[in-house]
């Protein structure tokens, strides 16, 4: 397929989890509805995964390219992915994406984009791109937040962070320097890999809640923080979830709570005690979405306390796998969401107004957790000093947001920052479209 004279055609490349994939197809999407043409390239397993939301509508203006990686001995092609993949695999995955670095080359001189939009932790496509005079723009998939934070500390180690609603607590700290020095190299230093950006660089945010971190993260990279909205997945195959909906339409408004700890984040039995504890004294309806490594084969009946399931009885529906969370958020009886606070399900449950109760787990989660209650659209639950989740906690914070006079305050903040969000409409795509083409006749 050939892009069309006179449309701007972008490279999208996002790193190997859909974590990031997601934000980088809704913003294909957005581009393509503006006359842009989209190279979505990834992995032959990830492109898989999203082919069918590629809807017709989007077939002339989105294609999928694959990128292959090497063969190595402990990485087949179904491990070309986070999705799934054994944690000790991860840095080898990380170095097949970086043996990839030809490859892309050759992909880059047949399509010859007029940009590349790529992840924070590839420097090898930017050099790709530069060698060929193709400018190269960064879409980190995090809050700007998190990413000002983690620059601050990586060059500020005495300085305090000029925000001190954003911090992490020991256990915190701890978990965090745990993953980066588990994490593949160069995974995490956000301050040499964004000042090799172009001139822009490209945020899933909006500058209503996230202004000043926004304005002190383009300060220490010395570029223009460009926000490009909430990229919140596009809705599909609506007729399907039916019983979800049935189960939903027969709770009373706000009555309901959506639990969900992302795709790729896997709670242990001593959590899972935790949250089930806290549901069941909370009294409250809910909707739980519970995943199991790949490989271990746990019925999630044996993985709850004993009885769990029989003494909520149609108070509560369990799902294994997956669910369709934006149908759910959107839904009139659901009135919050326990969520472990990664950044797509943050700005999904802002567009929608659905309060959080804030549960994080690791590397960025804390300190979106924190921002959740600074600007007041829900409440963190309460752990002991060591990080250990406590069922009474869990149960107050939903009972709080859900039903008590006191959550008052955080519903309505949540409905007026979506009611914010959603008329600004289409604002900040267009202000990045503009950008975007500033950055193609510079070049």
């Amino acid at each position: 397929m050939e892009a069309k004279k006179n449309t701007i055609s972008v490279l999208m490349l996002p790193w190997l989890a859909h974590g990031h994939i997601n934000p980088f197809l809704e913003l294909s999407k957005k581009l393509a509805n503006r006359n842009f043409h989209i190279y979505m390239c990834s992995t032959p397993v990830n492109l898989n995964s999203i082919k069918k939301r590629v809807t017709e509508k989007y077939s002339q203006s989105i294609e999928l390219v694959e990128l292959n990686l090497p063969s190595l001995p402990d990485l087949p092609p179904q491990y070309h992915t986070t999705n799934g993949l054994p944690p000790h695999l991860m840095n080898t995955l990380k170095t097949a994406f970086e043996m990839a670095a030809p490859k892309f080359s050759e992909i880059l001189q047949t399509l010859n984009p007029d940009l590349v939009i790529h992840d924070y932790n590839q420097p090898w496509v930017a050099d790709s791109a530069s060698s060929m005079n193709i400018p190269a723009v960064q879409f980190p998939t995090f809050s700007a937040t998190a990413v000002a934070w983690a620059i601050h500390m990586s060059e500020n180690i005495e300085e305090k962070f000029p925000f001190p609603e954003i911090y992490l607590h020991q256990y915190e700290m701890l978990s965090l320097k745990k993953d980066i020095n588990e994490a593949p190299d160069k995974m995490f230093p956000f301050d040499e890999a964004l000042k090799q950006s172009q001139d822009i660089i490209l945020v899933k945010t909006c500058r209503d809640f996230e202004g000043k971190y926004i304005d002190y993260l383009s300060n220490l990279v010395s570029k223009k923080i460009v926000p490009v909205g909430s990229l919140v997945q596009e809705s599909i195959d609506q007729d399907d979830h039916d019983e979800i909906m049935q189960w939903l339409d027969k709770k009373e408004k706000g009555s309901t709570v959506f639990v969900s700890f992302g795709s790729e984040y896997f709670l242990s039995n001593e959590q899972i005690n935790a949250v089930a504890q806290g549901l069941e004294l909370s009294r409250v309806n809910f909707i739980w979405v519970i995943r199991f490594p790949q490989g271990e084969r746990i019925n999630s009946r044996d993985a709850f306390p004993e009885g769990f399931l029989e003494r909520v009885g149609e108070r509560g529906m369990v799902m294994e796998g997956w669910a369709p969370q934006a149908k759910i958020l959107q839904h009139p009886s659901t009135g919050g969401f326990v969520s472990h606070c990664g950044w797509s399900s943050f700005m999904e449950s802002m567009k929608f107004g659905v309060p959080i109760i804030a549960m994080p787990m690791h590397i960025d989660q804390p300190m979106n957790a924190r921002l959740v209650e600074y600007i007041g659209m829900g409440v963190e639950a309460v752990r002991d000093e060591n990080g250990k989740l406590m069922s009474a906690e869990i149960a107050k914070g939903i009972r709080k947001v859900l039903m008590e006079e006191s959550g008052e305050g955080v519903r309505k903040k949540a409905k007026q920052l979506s009611e914010k969000m959603n008329a600004k409409g289409n604002e900040e795509i267009d202000g990045m479209v503009v950008e975007l083409l500033a950055v193609c006749n510079n070049k």
